[in-house]
């Protein structure tokens, strides 16, 4: 944190943890004083462990009645010194940044994590330099809620409805918050109200929106990821609201509504290549070239450089659910004849040269996770045994690739390229993701790789979170990776659950009973 005034401003002594107040004559070394007529109350209090503050920049301070608070950071000995008595606001010309104050927080975290006792849903987890307070995370939903005008200087920007539905997460408990899906191009968002990362300046709302939302995560114990992503021939429909209303299960965003349908692209186009078959839903994509390709790939570099910028602290390539990537991976959905179609090595070139550039991008220390879709769910059908189908012989083939791609750990989910997939015909059970995941996992371990496993879908009960990470020596073994026969994934990624259960980490504490931290502003209502 930084204090800085061109006049008249507070002194701070970084080995005493005093801050001393230099407006008009008066001095913040006492324990109490008085400012008498200008009504500043100087009190000092123990500082808390952490506390959160924007920088405050002050023009000048001389006779303004502000209500400040310092502190110093986490581990360093001071005082907190708050101005009371407030009387009058600071002029326009004076302030150039209100400070923003909230207390930090770290929710969710393990009083005592290296406790045998205390479950492995609840343990630290470290990959690369970031460690994890617990194995929750938040994963990635789109919200449709941010400015669809294309001449706006907000499209694809974050927006409030971020800060309050990401930033609940965060107080709440979760270890790794992902930010919803954000387009790497202007093309590529699913409808025109996605958020995007394609505008890389620090001054461009995209930006700076993104750096709140972590600023705010950060400042309540969560790590922030982002999910690079391009929707490919699945782009330019409508909020899926918007669909409802009208009546269908997808409803094509016009250039009037800032969709964008000319520019509609996949591996492969023409009508046979409309997601839903009938271009009622859809657009028509055409092909992208060799060139747009790679304009592509360093799209996804460029974002990811942008995001580590912004502070995020893990990244994920989507490579699942029907868009880009998956329609690249899907022998269905690409038929290309060149260097990106045709064999597994072709289809696969471009996940790698994505892989490669993002690794590039940004900093060894920052995790890099890649969501697939490990079965497209197509067996049976006559294109898939013309074709051939991504399948989970195909997700097995794809596992040796991943250390050298510098891919952390695998997030394993399934379907959405077809409208004519089999999920009900071919599972018994709400399971079937987590079924995946654990057979990549085994396959994986059993080859002595060092890729985690991220199991997602129908995750609602806290004892079936904790038993999908619970291995069977982990107890003794708490700077191990999650181990033992029981274990089907290193970390639990839930969403849905989580719009009906805020609260689900703490909640999920309570029956595990686990001893975690709670946020300050709760602990009058909420005991564990």
């Amino acid at each position: 944190m930084r204090f800085a005034a061109t006049k008249a401003g507070p002194s701070f002594s970084a080995s005493t943890g005093v801050v001393t107040k230099m407006a008009n004559g008066l001095s913040g070394a006492s324990k109490d004083s008085n400012a008498g007529k200008d009504g500043l109350d100087i009190k000092a209090v123990e500082a808390p462990d952490r506390l959160a503050m924007d920088d405050i920049f002050l023009e000048d301070t001389t006779g303004v009645n502000e209500e400040a608070v310092l502190c110093l950071q986490k581990g360093m000995p001071g005082l907190l010194y708050r101005h009371h008595g407030l009387r009058q606001p600071p002029r326009r010309d004076q302030v150039r940044a209100h400070p923003l104050l909230h207390p930090a927080n770290n929710g969710g975290a393990a009083l005592h994590p290296t406790d045998p006792s205390t479950p492995t849903l609840f343990r630290p987890l470290t990959i690369r330099d970031v460690t994890l307070k617990n194995r929750i995370v938040v994963s990635p939903m789109c919200m449709y809620s941010a400015e669809c005008d294309p001449s706006s200087p907000l499209v694809g920007a974050l927006t409030d409805y971020h800060i309050a539905h990401l930033g609940h997460f965060a107080v709440k408990g979760a270890g790794l918050i992902f930010v919803e899906a954000q387009a790497v191009q202007f093309n590529g968002r699913i409808s025109p109200n996605d958020a995007g990362l394609w505008d890389h300046s620090p001054e461009s709302e995209q930006f700076k929106s993104l750096q709140r939302i972590v600023r705010f995560c950060h400042s309540q114990g969560a790590k922030v990821a982002v999910q690079l992503h391009h929707a490919g021939r699945k782009a330019s429909v409508t909020a899926p609201w918007v669909a409802t209303e009208a009546g269908k299960r997808s409803l094509r965003a016009e250039a009037s509504v800032g969709g964008w349908p000319s520019d509609v692209v996949g591996p492969s186009g023409g009508p046979e290549n409309i997601w839903d078959g009938t271009g009622e839903g859809y657009w028509t994509p055409r092909a992208l070239t060799v060139e747009e390709i790679q304009d592509v790939v360093q799209a996804f570099a460029k974002s990811a450089e942008a995001a580590v910028r912004a502070g995020v602290d893990v990244l994920e390539i989507h490579g699942a659910h029907g868009y880009l990537i998956n329609q690249f991976l899907s022998p269905i959905t690409n038929t290309r004849t060149d260097q990106y179609g045709g064999s597994f090595e072709n289809r696969t070139r471009l996940v790698r040269e994505i892989a490669t550039a993002v690794r590039a991008a940004i900093p060894s220390g920052t995790p890099l996770f890649l969501r697939i879709s490990a079965s497209e769910w197509m067996e049976g059908h006559d294109v898939a045994a013309e074709s051939g189908t991504w399948n989970l012989e195909s997700s097995l083939q794809l596992l040796p690739l991943l250390p050298e791609l510098g891919i952390d750990l695998l997030d394993v989910s399934s379907g959405g390229n077809h409208k004519d997939q089999n999920i009900v015909k071919v599972v018994a059970n709400t399971n079937y993701q987590i079924d995946l995941a654990a057979q990549l996992r085994k396959a994986i371990r059993k080859a002595g790789a060092p890729t985690l496993v991220g199991a997602v879908g129908f995750i609602t009960e806290a004892e079936q979170a904790q038993g999908l990470v619970q291995g069977s020596d982990e107890a003794h073994a708490i700077n191990d990776t999650v181990s033992g026969p029981e274990a089907t994934a290193d970390l639990v990624l839930l969403a849905r659950q989580f719009l009906r259960e805020p609260e689900w980490v703490l909640n999920a504490a309570k029956a595990l009973g686990a001893k975690v931290d709670l946020p300050v502003q709760f602990r009058r209502a909420i005991n564990l």
